[in-house]
């Protein structure tokens, strides 16, 4: 089975790790052969919690799990990793301002990357999931300097399959028959989901999604909103935030850092934008359409973009570069 790899979940006492940690120890993730260490980092109130989870992941009996070591020392947590997976950041309270938010996460994602940079593997993949993930990214990655900035991701994989699920439940077809759908930008409501260059298999057929649908009204408008709006729906219906489903996006996205994307396929992630053809300014932590091989993201380069499209992905960049300028001004004094 060969040497088991080193993947590091933080927030690992929480509601998305709860979901999350089973998928990759029973070998969703990074296959059925592969042996595994599972780090598990959370705050110091959290370790009793934490025991809890490593109880239970030992009751789970899985062969591929060779160690589970729950710790709240970044020392410990980020040494010789494989992977991390950045899960816990700090969450918005009622009547936080998005700056306070900004401000607190840029704390946790300067030591978190600082940590990288000094006990990781510099070959090591970063996946932030912790909101506001794309500046939390960026900040990770600033701090951790001697570590490829290829290396670091943002989670909007939910925001993809939230869109190719859309698409399906319209035409009532599965969501493997949407491929290609795109987010572009920022994790946040203003983020852009385009289904210009979108395929969906009717009956056999590939055709593009404004010709299967037929409601340009609808993609538009509706469709978008919901998107966007999806995490707070939810929240809304279960008094609690999507962990089923982020747990299931962080294993897609994942699984295609190390596995590749399917042949004619690209998926959405939030990357550094530097040498991106689309007009999108450099140095922001922005979600790209992109194919993956050999562990190596690209951008898919040459779609063409519409007015439409223009406007929404300037829209998301303008709040992303926002974003940064107070997360920068927080980094020199965090």
């Amino acid at each position: 089975q060969g040497e088991p790899i080193r993947v590091l979940v933080t927030g690992a006492a929480g509601q998305i790790a709860y979901s999350l940690l089973y998928s990759i120890a029973k070998g969703d993730v990074f296959g059925k052969e592969q042996p595994l260490v599972l780090v598990l980092l959370d705050i110091t109130p959290m370790m009793t919690v934490l025991e809890g989870v490593v109880m239970e992941l030992q009751d789970c009996a899985l062969p591929l799990l060779r160690e589970v070591i729950p710790t709240d020392k970044e020392e410990v947590a980020f040494k010789d990793l494989d992977i991390a997976i950045l899960v816990g950041s700090m969450p918005r309270r009622e009547g936080m301002e998005r700056k306070d938010l900004l401000k607190a996460n840029v704390k946790i994602f300067k030591s978190q990357g600082a940590a990288l940079d000094k006990y990781a593997k510099k070959s090591v993949k970063v996946v932030v999931v912790g909101n506001p993930a794309n500046t939390n990214c960026l900040i990770a990655s600033k701090s951790a300097p001697s570590i490829p900035k290829e290396n670091f991701s943002c989670l909007t994989r939910l925001d993809h399959n939230r869109a190719k699920s859309q698409i399906a439940l319209k035409l009532g077809v599965t969501a493997n028959d949407v491929k290609n759908v795109i987010i572009w930008g920022n994790h946040s409501s203003t983020q852009y989901p385009d289904v210009n260059h979108a395929k969906v298999n009717v009956k056999g057929k590939e055709v593009g999604v404004y010709e299967a649908i037929k409601d340009d009204s609808w993609l538009k408008g509706d469709f978008i909103l919901t998107v966007q709006q999806r995490g707070a729906a939810v929240i809304k219906a279960r008094k609690l935030s999507s962990a089923m489903s982020a747990a299931k996006a962080i294993c897609d996205h994942v699984r295609d850092i190390w596995f590749g994307t399917p042949a004619g396929e690209f998926v959405s992630m939030g990357v550094i934008s530097d040498g991106n053809s689309y007009g999108v300014p450099e140095d922001l932590l922005y979600s790209f359409p992109v194919v993956i091989k050999d562990k190596t993201w690209k951008f898919v380069e040459g779609l063409p973009i519409n007015d439409f499209s223009r406007e929404k992905m300037d829209l998301t960049a303008k709040e992303l570069t926002e974003e940064k300028e107070t997360a920068v001004e927080f980094l020199s004094s965090a």
